[in-house]
């Protein structure tokens, strides 16, 4: 038989980077890497990473709690629980938290390769390192990822 994996409340590997969190669900192992899946929470009043965008994988967004503003380019969209939205590759993008209510959102990785990036972010923020364009732009690197430095603020 082919083995199923059910991650419970408070299960799956939690990873802190920063105010926000990430608790991986799928980090690929049971799905030959086509897919990850992790829960991200968002502290309110908290901006995102700087906008950015992936050539080789697809991100998707579904807001489960509280508001998010979502940046693509010079555009602002904020949305509410229930939203979905689909970043596919060289989409600049960011997200943020301007609520005052903490944000939950469940965000999906295609191919999963992406899960790898967060616990590299979080060795980073461990090492003392702060968050920023900088700091963040040779681990994005290892993963297909740029600054969109034509949107940078």
């Amino acid at each position: 038989m082919v083995k199923v994996s059910i991650v419970g409340p408070g299960e799956g590997e939690l990873i802190a980077n920063g105010p926000s969190q990430i608790r991986i669900l799928e980090d690929g192992s049971n799905t030959a890497h086509r897919l990850g899946i992790g829960e991200v929470v968002i502290p309110p009043h908290t901006p995102g990473p700087p906008q950015h965008r992936h050539a080789q994988h697809d991100e998707g967004f579904f807001v489960i709690s509280g508001d998010v503003r979502f940046t693509i380019g010079e555009d602002s969209h904020d949305v509410g629980p229930g939203t979905w939205v689909t970043v596919p590759p060289g989409a600049p993008h960011t997200f943020a938290n301007p609520g005052d209510e903490p944000a939950v959102m469940l965000t999906t990785f295609t191919p999963d390769l992406y899960v790898q990036y967060f616990r590299d972010l979080k060795a980073m923020v461990e090492s003392g390192q702060p968050m920023n364009r900088e700091t963040m732009a040779p681990i994005w690197k290892n993963y297909a990822t740029e600054p969109s430095t034509e949107f940078a603020p």
